[in-house]
């Protein structure tokens, strides 16, 4: 008989051994399942986004640009443009690019900045209705096939088109198994382990969200991992509501770090976008608790999600209200914070833009324009009654400038299947090679005296320096370009007659004819230039109208 029972509790032993191992072994399939989900909603956010950043293309640098006139539009843009492409992190790095292009003023790209804000909670809302208001599931797992045979066979439209179903099905994917992989701490994963749903509880929960946030380097998958941690009774709506608070502001970490060491307008923006979330954060945790009773009957009426979700576009409109009147002022403080040292530079490209093929052409753009614009005053001030030569006497910052850009266009790669890119992309090319051959003839200023001296040329040598001092209109120059070239053959022949009949010297018609030749491809290659420009200018918006007393 003991030998009995002593074979019992043996056995008994040897089972709960087991039924605790399985456990065991159940408990870390189920964290596998989840730190699983939470990297392929990661890699499907991350291909759906550049799908739809390459669908809207144009579209959406046009509509950031042209409509952005107000801070209040830049508002409005920014929400539709952020909701559209579903990164708040690829607008505000656009905005980067069209500040430093002067295409947009730092008024201008504040109101883009609130915007962002308010257009990245539209995630929260599209994964609210994929992941938990609809059973996609199944069907994501079917589609996923043929959306990733489509954009590894399609071309252009089909392409994007199969690339963007494909993101989108990883994310629901990811979702699905991030719920399955949670959904098994239920009994041990509760509202109760996490601090309290006071002051100090709350706030703490706030630097949990920010640090989640910055771990995942994603605001959305943050959003996604509270909205299931919420779903499964992990957390209440109280506790969800201040991590939602932290991820606001953990969100504006990746535009600090691709601000170190960059350009003048991207630290600029990246300072405004940490205080506009941290004063908007400070707006969030007492409205928080103000509103509780109403959250709990959104939560009551439909159910948490909603109400989490509502919480959060809310104190972001919130937020974007209150900063659109100090706006101007909000601006001139970021500009005392963040001065320009005035390094001197003709241009200022940032290799931080690289990173988005949109920004850096409108970027090379922006710069491309501000080295012709200089370039093109300086020869005008040359030919005119009075010449000014001090303009081209010191060529040395154009060919830095210049220098600059070829080394930032060689690192930019359009995508094959946009024409719209390639093309702007060879404009630019075009440009910068054009620039250097008619900075090469700016030296030669010796010619320019001649022309001047010359009574035949002199006329429409000032109507060439008056040209370029007014604007770089390619159409104008071309029309004056023809002219010079239609008196240069006539002049011409008329100084090798007036050399044979002993009116000329030589040594003159050699003067004139190298200077009239100078003029004439001088003037070509500004004309190219102005030709290239605008061809660019079809894939990019030109600056818009500054706002009512707005500066620059």
């Amino acid at each position: 008989m003991p030998h009995e029972k002593q074979a019992v509790t043996l056995e008994k032993h040897i089972v709960l051994r087991q039924t605790g191992l399985e456990l065991s072994w159940g408990k870390s399939v189920q964290i596998y399942y989840a730190i699983g989900g939470i990297g392929m909603f990661l890699v499907g956010m991350e291909i759906l986004t550049n799908a739809l950043r390459d669908a809207a293309g144009s579209n959406l640098r046009r509509l950031l640009a042209q409509f952005t006139t107000t801070p209040l539009r830049g508002v409005i843009t920014g929400a539709l443009g952020t909701a559209v492409i579903q990164s708040s992190s690829a607008t505000t790095v656009l905005t980067v690019g069209f500040v430093g292009a002067g295409l947009l003023t730092m008024v201008q790209a504040l109101g883009i900045i609130y915007g962002a804000n308010i257009g990245t909670t539209a995630t929260g809302w599209l994964v609210s209705l994929v992941g938990f208001k609809l059973d996609l599931e199944i069907a994501a797992m079917a589609l996923l096939l043929p959306a990733s045979l489509l954009d590894l066979l399609g071309n252009g439209m089909w392409k994007r088109i199969g690339r963007g179903f494909a993101g989108l099905c990883l994310l629901i994917i990811g979702l699905e198994l991030m719920q399955t992989g949670l959904g098994g701490f239920k009994d041990t994963v509760t509202p109760d382990i996490l601090p309290g749903t006071g002051i100090s509880g709350l706030l703490f929960l706030v630097g949990v969200g920010l640090v989640m946030t910055i771990v995942m380097q994603s605001s959305s998958a943050a959003m996604a991992l509270a909205l299931v941690l919420l779903q499964g009774g992990a957390i209440e709506l109280v506790q969800a509501a201040a991590l939602v608070i932290g991820m606001n502001i953990g969100t504006t970490f990746t535009a600090i770090l691709a601000s170190v060491g960059g350009s003048l307008p991207m630290r600029q923006t990246a300072i405004a976008n940490l205080i506009f979330n941290c004063v908007t954060a400070a707006f969030a945790f007492p409205l928080l608790l103000l509103i509780l009773p109403f959250l709990g009957w959104v939560a009551e009426s439909f159910d948490a999600l909603t109400a989490l979700l509502v919480f959060h576009t809310g104190f972001n409109l919130i937020g974007a209200a209150a900063f659109l009147p100090v706006t101007k002022s909000f601006a001139a403080m970021v500009s005392q914070l963040v001065p320009d040292k005035g390094e001197g530079r003709l241009i200022a490209l940032d290799r931080n833009l690289l990173a988005d093929t949109d920004a850096a052409l409108v970027a090379a753009q922006g710069a491309s324009d501000k080295i012709a614009s200089r370039l093109f005053a300086a020869l005008g001030r040359a030919m005119q009654v009075d010449p000014d030569y001090r303009g081209i006497s010191a060529l040395v910052p154009y060919q830095e400038a210049l220098a600059e850009l070829s080394e930032f266009l060689s690192h930019i790669h359009p995508e094959r299947d946009n024409p719209v890119e390639e093309e702007t992309y060879s404009a630019l090319l075009h440009q910068t090679d054009h620039m250097s051959r008619l900075i090469n003839r700016a030296s030669q200023t010796t010619h320019i005296d001649e022309l001047l001296e010359d009574r035949v040329l002199r006329r429409p040598t000032l109507a060439v320096g008056a040209a370029l001092r007014r604007s770089t209109d390619a159409a104008r120059l071309a029309r004056l370009h023809a002219i010079i070239r239609h008196r240069k053959d006539k002049h011409r022949r008329g100084l090798l007659l007036g050399e044979h009949a002993g009116i000329y010297e030589l040594h003159e018609v050699f003067a004139h004819t190298d200077a009239m030749r100078w003029l004439d491809r001088s003037l070509h290659h500004a004309e190219r230039v102005a030709h290239y420009q605008s061809v660019a200018r079809q894939g990019f918006p030109s600056a818009p109208e500054k706002a009512e007393g707005e500066s620059s």
